[in-house]
């Protein structure tokens, strides 16, 4: 860490998405208007009414020329979330009592819409449900575009208009921003909230840009046009950097730019032991404006496709079309390399914005992914369908997440089934021969992995969840953070028993949680016999060029020595040590950035 000098402000956070930024904040503004309590004369109001009617316009045509630029951009079902911003635009109810109060108060449509839109959002927030709170965030973005045209301010934030780079400084940052900032020249995030698995740190990986979330006060001690240098590795933000400060920060981006352009070198090489030993590198995947990432990296494919983005904020369902729709993209762009596709993986710290589902004191314990598609049987079709008609277009997969033995696995499959006969009987193109996989997420799935490998084609490993729910840690709890331990002893041992089980019936074995991007944790896992990883695609290099500096022969002994050792920082030490002596040239390179 470069020293602090006495004239500098350093703020720590959460490390979200690694890199070192340096450049000038942009200050996401999401404050509310000042607006005053502008009082009108009697022949006035229909002025006024006149002037709230004509920024309703403005803001409607605003929403929709943004959503149809993300459409050609990056795809239809990542604009949907424009729609609910649309809907409140078309809210009867609202819209009258804006005029009314016009009327009735005589007072201006600024003052009158201020008021109404501040009732509206008091309500919602006061709502313990997650539908009502998504659709308060909606009213406030849609709000303070509509202030701004009744109010002729240009404060209010808008991509579109952006130019040169900028660090994007945020108490937080919506899903209909963050679509945005794909063609936009982001250096870096930094948020007052939110953590590693935060959406703002999944897109920042994906554009392979540094992150700091959970900086609490970011907000208030950073100006707009205030120089920044921004440490993702660190999770650290130096406001007004000395000049030394500075070239000591030049000089790391320097190695980093210098590091990267090196292991891109291996792109288009296998990641492969000096042994000879081979394993599969993927990108996780979520939107359809990952992909040039996912090819810049040298993914073989993708193993892990998230598909919540689809259901998750807007007020309705996506269709059958709509989803057919990307997954054949993906699948024609990606081929013939393999795209696995996850089915819907809703609950926990991830709500369906299109159905009223039970609040549940414990979620990560109720209704989620493959129980919650068990119970809402006619949405799990219509993605089946989709999901079947796209793999006459490319290589294929399917994976159901969260399964807990067999028996849910019949039951998912029971469902497959019906789907591929009426597909058949209407004469519809698809693979009959599609793979179908089980995700090892909780311990009973483990610990019944060897029946579960009779009824699958393929295990993927998702270790963040495995990890919450051998240890019992909520991975969304910050407090919780020094209780995470990735290589604890029950972990590997549950994962040795997965794979054990899974190559004992000839399927393979693919890890996708943040294991798989770790070096450390994914030599382990390869010398446990991993047959393949998957990650955010800027991950990819960086484990490539480990596999490539060891022999797998040690890191199977490394592996069966960790399994005897007590604690997961134990398993971290001695691996780190072990690796710095079968690779020191790797390992001393790494250490210097």
């Amino acid at each position: 860490m470069p020293k602090k000098f006495d004239n500098e402000v350093v703020l720590k956070g959460i490390p979200a998405a690694p890199g070192i930024a340096m450049g000038h904040a942009f200050l996401l503004d999401q404050q509310d208007f000042i607006v005053s309590d502008r009082m009108v004369l009697p022949e006035e109001v229909l002025i006024e009414i006149a002037r709230f009617e004509e920024a309703v316009l403005k803001t409607k045509a605003e929403i929709q020329g943004v959503k149809d630029k993300i459409m050609a951009k990056v795809g239809g079902s990542d604009a949907q979330i424009f729609d609910a911003h649309l809907l409140v635009l078309e809210d009867c109810m609202l819209i009258d009592e804006v005029k009314k109060r016009i009327r009735s108060e005589q007072c201006g449509a600024e003052c009158a819409f201020s008021q109404v839109l501040n009732r509206y959002i008091a309500i919602f927030d006061k709502i313990e449900d997650e539908y009502i709170k998504e659709r308060s965030s909606d009213v406030s973005d849609v709000g303070r575009r509509v202030l701004k045209h009744l109010m002729g301010e240009s404060r209010l934030h808008d991509f579109e208009t952006l130019l040169g780079e900028i660090i994007i400084v945020a108490h937080d940052i919506s899903p209909s921003d963050a679509v945005t900032m794909y063609s936009k020249r982001i250096l870096s995030f930094l948020t007052d909230v939110g953590g590693r698995t935060a959406h703002t740190a999944i897109i920042a990986k994906s554009l392979g840009v540094p992150a700091v979330l959970g900086l609490n006060d970011a907000t208030l001690r950073i100006s707009n046009q205030d120089y920044l240098i921004v440490d993702g590795r660190k999770g650290v933000v130096i406001i007004h950097p000395t000049e030394e400060t500075k070239r000591l920060y030049l000089k790391e981006q320097t190695k980093i730019a210098q590091y990267e352009g090196s292991i891109l070198n291996t792109r288009d090489v296998p990641a492969e032991t000096q042994d000879g030993r081979r394993v599969g590198l993927m990108a996780n995947f979520e939107i359809h404006g990952e992909i040039p990432g996912v090819k810049k990296y040298g993914a073989e494919g993708i193993g892990l496709y998230r598909t919540e983005f689809f259901y998750m904020n807007r007020l309705d369902l996506p269709t059958e079309e709509e989803q057919y729709a990307a997954y054949r993209k993906i699948a024609e762009e990606m081929n013939p390399n393999q795209v696995i596709i996850r089915t819907l993986d809703l609950g926990g710290d991830k709500f369906l914005s299109s159905i009223q589902l039970p609040k549940e004191m414990t979620p990560f314990l109720g209704s989620r992914a493959i129980r919650l598609c068990l119970e809402e049987p006619e949405i799990f079709r219509t993605q089946l369908r989709a999901i079947l008609r796209a793999t006459a277009h490319g290589n294929v997969a399917l994976m159901y997440p969260m399964i807990a033995g067999p028996g849910e696995l019949r039951a998912a499959n029971e469902i497959l089934k019906g789907v591929k006969d009426r597909l058949r009987e209407k004469g519809v193109a698809f693979n009959e021969r599609m793979p179908v996989g089980v995700m090892i997420e909780v311990p009973a799935a483990a610990m019944t992995a060897d029946l579960l490998a009779k009824e699958a084609d393929f295990f993927s490993i998702g270790t963040n969840d495995l990890i919450q729910y051998t240890l019992a840690v909520d991975r969304t709890n910050e407090k919780m953070a020094q209780f995470y331990e990735p290589g604890h002893p029950a972990v590997l041992r549950l994962i040795r028993r997965t794979i054990n089980a899974a190559h004992d019936a000839g399927i393979k074995v693919s890890v996708c949680g943040e294991m798989a991007s770790d070096q450390t944790l994914a030599m382990v896992l390869m010398g446990l016999g991993v047959d393949s990883f998957s990650m955010s695609p800027s991950s990819i290099p960086q484990i490539k060029r480990a596999v490539r500096s060891i022999k797998f022969a040690d890191i199977e002994e490394f592996a069966k020595e960790a399994l005897r050792l007590s604690t997961g920082q134990e398993v971290e030490e001695y691996m780190n040590n072990a690796l710095k002596k079968v690779a020191p040239d790797f390992y001393s390179y790494e250490a210097k950035l």
